[in-house]
């Protein structure tokens, strides 16, 4: 794998400026190109074996392009913020827009460099790394991101003698790092660890290429060939779905969460059982959010369903028991350009609770098997692949200390038309009813039969669905607030709380 860049291979100076002028031409047409069209997003991940030039070549690359439109993007040091969420997080947080390219160091390869070079790697943990790398990457791919690999490589005299020659010159000391140093006595673990992490995360989608890197007109000019071959190639097809890539995190329920189950009608509640239970509830939730054990969670609550089934009264109650300060409303409607111009998830991935709140979303990530689906303004390949996405991002939250808590109130036909005309009659309620609102009782049946869907393929036991009716709103709202309080004890083990 990596024995033609061990042969050191040298560009002469006569060469690289037969070549120079062309490759930045045609770069800076197919930057602009990108920037017009703004059909994906480029993203160039650097890595391979320190000391071999990868700085050096990223700067070269933003004097050869427009740095106006690059996004180099460098990620060390964990920081407290990111640690609170999933580590995939901070990748997808700094994502440049289509149009854009992104360059990325010490990006999400890093964990996995670390264990195949440590003294006694885990077979183990290597795939699974390796099967969560995979499916970041085909989903990103399939929505619009274009990845390109590239793994810097020299042989281990080549890469000591670098490091002396930057040494003894002041100008470029500060570029060594202690991990340049010790790479000279670490070589065959690190040389073997790459062909380990190459092996496990190659694909047709986000292929590596070895860029030698013991000659700087030689990194630089096959650096700018794969770069330019990318810029000219039609965005791959993703032949790896996230759920056939590595065993995924999730596991359904059986039997699921269903609909008509939630349809059974129920007998109403008293106004003063209703006063009682909810005061018990809202209590309860206040003194678990400020639990010390709370500091180390997040809370994510989801709500969808069925137009005027009482979403909004729900998420009320709930709030009514936070403080203002700990807590985050976000309503989810059509996407803005700039989220249009990310993969799908992004939005919702910059909307992440940091531990000691809750983000309570009005509507969510479940838009694209929903309301995308049945208005058909996406694909069946896109919305039948979204499902495992959407799965292994919310097995993602609960690693990383959130406790997630999905409903859907469902609503009868007749008493959805009973509000609808409330609404309508009701000044300070018309906001509330849109045309939208009608036309989408035409596709009643095509919601149920998307839902129940849903139900199947994303009503796992670590994010299980909560199917409330709600012709009662009374009922519905306390049983809404105790299975939130009851999941939130469970996950802090405050059963008694």
């Amino acid at each position: 794998m990596f024995e033609s860049a061990e042969r050191d291979p040298v560009m002469s100076k006569d060469d690289f400026a037969a070549r120079e002028g062309a490759l930045r031409t045609a770069l800076l047409q197919r930057q602009y190109a990108l920037l017009e069209k703004a059909d994906r997003t480029v993203l160039l991940v650097v890595a391979g074996i320190d000391g071999a030039g990868k700085g050096s070549t990223v700067n070269q690359l933003n004097e050869w392009m427009d740095p106006r439109n690059i996004h180099t993007l460098a990620f060390g040091t964990e920081t407290p913020e990111s640690a609170q969420r999933p580590p995939l997080w901070q990748y997808w947080n700094a994502l440049p827009p289509k149009g854009q390219l992104g360059i990325v160091f010490d990006s999400w390869y890093a964990p996995l460099m670390a264990e195949a070079s440590s003294k006694h790697p885990d077979p183990d943990a290597i795939a699974f790394l390796a099967a969560e790398i995979q499916r970041f990457e085909a989903l990103l791919a399939a929505d619009g991101v274009q990845i390109v690999k590239l793994w810097y490589h020299l042989s281990r005299d080549a890469q000591a003698g670098r490091i002396r020659k930057q040494l003894a010159d002041p100008a470029t000391a500060w570029r060594v790092s202690k991990a340049d140093r010790l790479v000279h006595k670490r070589y065959d673990r690190l040389r073997k660890a790459g062909e380990t992490v190459i092996a496990a995360t190659q694909s047709p989608h986000a292929p590596w290429q070895v860029v030698p890197g013991a000659d700087d007109r030689m990194r630089m000019v096959t650096t700018a060939t794969a770069l330019l071959d990318a810029f000219n190639r039609k965005l791959p097809k993703v032949v790896a779905q996230p759920a056939q890539v590595g065993a995924p995190a999730f596991v359904l329920r059986s039997p699921h969460a269903s609909m008509p189950a939630a349809m059974l009608p129920t007998a109403p509640m008293s106004p003063e059982s209703y006063e009682v239970r909810m005061d018990a509830a809202q209590a309860r939730l206040g003194q678990l959010v400020r639990n010390k054990a709370f500091r180390d969670r997040s809370l994510v609550l989801v709500f969808e369903g069925i137009d005027a089934a009482g979403k909004g009264g729900a998420i009320r109650r709930i709030t009514h028991a936070l403080d203002a300060r700990q807590y985050s409303v976000m309503p989810v409607s059509a996407p803005t350009d700039m989220e249009k111009a990310h993969p799908y998830l992004w939005r919702f991935w910059n909307r992440l609770p940091t531990h000691g709140r809750v983000a309570i979303f009005d509507r969510s990530w479940y838009g694209r098997v929903l309301v995308e689906r049945v208005e058909k303004l996406i694909g069946p390949e896109v919305w039948r692949r979204a499902y495992d996405e959407i799965n292994d991002f919310e097995s993602q939250l609960q690693e990383s200390g959130a406790v997630v808590i999905k409903f859907w109130l469902a609503v009868s036909q007749e008493e959805q038309l009973r509000r609808f005309n409330e609404r309508a009659e009701t000044p300070f309620k018309r906001f509330k009813l849109t045309p939208d609102d009608w036309r989408n009782r035409d596709k009643w049946e095509d919601y149920r039969k998307a839902a129940d869907a849903m139900f199947e393929r994303t009503d796992t036991v670590g994010a299980p669905w909560h199917v409330v009716a709600t012709d009662d709103k009374r009922q519905a709202r306390v049983q809404v607030i105790e299975a939130v309080t009851n999941g939130l004890a469970k996950a802090l083990g405050k059963r008694g709380l």
